[in-house]
């Protein structure tokens, strides 16, 4: 698996040397807090990543499987995020749920408990459903039917990228226990029709998982703020369950996500109880078991922290910038945004030319290129530090995008002269 020959020091480095080991190893990395980087970090303003990352320090060693026994503290904290989570999902009396490590273990888990809740229901201790889904929901689906041996359905999406209800109330058999939407996607930035969806699923008595790993932090905020944001939550009656990821928009450090339920009942299928061996019953509500202290801590504090009004400015400034990176390649000769995003994703690409090669010439200048495959785009998931590298980002787009048009163009004129 390694390139060469790793061996396990006899004794340790000096503190000195190690620290200085990590920086030199770091200088090699993308340069995100410049907006080089398309994905993967997510800044609020300073003050919040600073109070983010004081809490998580301060439970730094504490494990939150052991919350319900040795740190309450924890589990208060956990019972306030998942509160907070659920007023702000406009969720029913009743509902429950809890955090995770992130939006892959999120939707796993609300996978397993829908498959469980549809074995027990269904007597039957062997039925595998099918889970029914638009072509951009996330591989965390495939993921999850790989591990429990269940079978996914796609169905293209339509024109606008927007998952095709028609076409998804067509592929509906017997076998089918989830329907998906996302809120939004994560190719596109555009969020499904899920009252739509929700009236589906009820039609055919059949699971709603609403996919707001991305959005689910901001999506309720620009809302409030005027932004045209279409029902997606826990508000819509068909909803069973919700994924919505902490260190996303939420601007909590990583990792830490949750996974919402309508009915308490629901969340009940989730958890994995075992008494197999001498030391007794084993019951988790996460596929993981040891959990970072510091992840609940620090979604906790940033929650209480920013409140509302937080958040709602956050939304404003965010939304305020990805609107100005549109409008900046919009102007691009040719250059078309893909669909009409709500949140701060946007792919964008122009049709006559290869999308690729322009990605290829922004990595020669130093970014690194987010990509759609179909339609060939760039693509960008957005966050604060994106903001100063606005103009130049957009500048660099234009001059690759001129430069790719040059080559396409005289690449034709020599083919006519052949």
């Amino acid at each position: 698996m390694a390139d060469e020959d790793i061996r396990f020091e006899v004794a340790g480095r000096p503190r000195d040397a190690v620290m200085g080991a990590l920086g030199a190893m770091q200088a090699g990395d993308a340069d995100w807090r410049a907006g080089k980087v398309p994905l993967y970090v997510f800044s609020g303003p300073p003050d919040v990543q600073e109070i983010g990352r004081a809490a998580f320090f301060a439970f730094f060693t504490e494990n939150a499987l052991g919350a319900r026994r040795a740190f309450p503290s924890l589990a208060r904290m956990e019972r306030e995020v998942v509160g907070m989570g659920l007023d702000l999902f406009h969720a029913p009396a009743g509902a429950a749920g809890n955090m995770t490590s992130g939006g892959t273990e999120s939707i796993v888990m609300a996978v397993k408990a829908c498959r469980d809740w549809n074995r027990a229901r269904r007597g039957d201790a062997q039925f595998r459903g099918t889970l029914l889904m638009c072509e951009t929901a996330h591989p965390a689906f495939d993921k999850a039917a790989t591990l429990m041996d269940l079978p996914v359905r796609r169905v293209a999406a339509r024109p606008d990228y927007r998952a095709d209800v028609g076409a998804m109330a067509a592929a509906i058999d017997d076998t089918t226990m989830m329907i998906v939407g996302s809120a939004p996607c994560f190719p596109f930035g555009v969020i499904d029709d899920l009252a739509a969806l929700s009236d589906l699923a009820l039609q055919h008595g059949i699971w709603l998982h609403s996919d707001a790993c991305v959005g689910g932090w901001m999506a309720p905020f620009a809302a409030e703020i005027g932004r045209d944001i279409p029902r997606f939550d826990l508000g819509l009656l068909g909803v069973m369950s919700l994924s919505a990821d902490l260190h996303k928009f939420g601007f909590c450090p990583k990792p830490a996500s949750a996974v919402f339920y309508a009915r308490a009942e629901l969340h009940a299928a989730q958890e994995m109880r075992f008494d197999v061996w001498p030391s007794g019953a084993f019951g988790t509500n996460t596929l993981v078991g040891t959990r970072a202290g510091g992840a609940v801590a620090a979604s906790w504090a940033v929650l209480r922290y920013l409140g509302r009004e937080g958040y709602r400015q956050i939304a404003r400034d965010v939304l305020a910038m990805r609107d100005a990176y549109i409008e900046g390649l919009s102007g691009i000769s040719g250059m078309h945004i893909r669909g009409t995003p709500e949140l701060a994703i946007i792919a964008f690409g122009c049709d006559d030319i290869d999308m690729g090669q322009v990605a290829q010439l922004m990595s020669d200048r130093g970014w690194v290129p987010g990509m759609v495959r179909t339609p060939s785009s760039l693509h960008m998931m957005m966050s604060l530090h994106h903001a100063a590298a606005r103009e130049t980002y957009v500048a660099d787009v234009a001059a690759c995008v001129e430069a790719v048009r040059g080559r396409s163009n005289a690449a034709s004129m020599q083919a006519s002269y052949a």
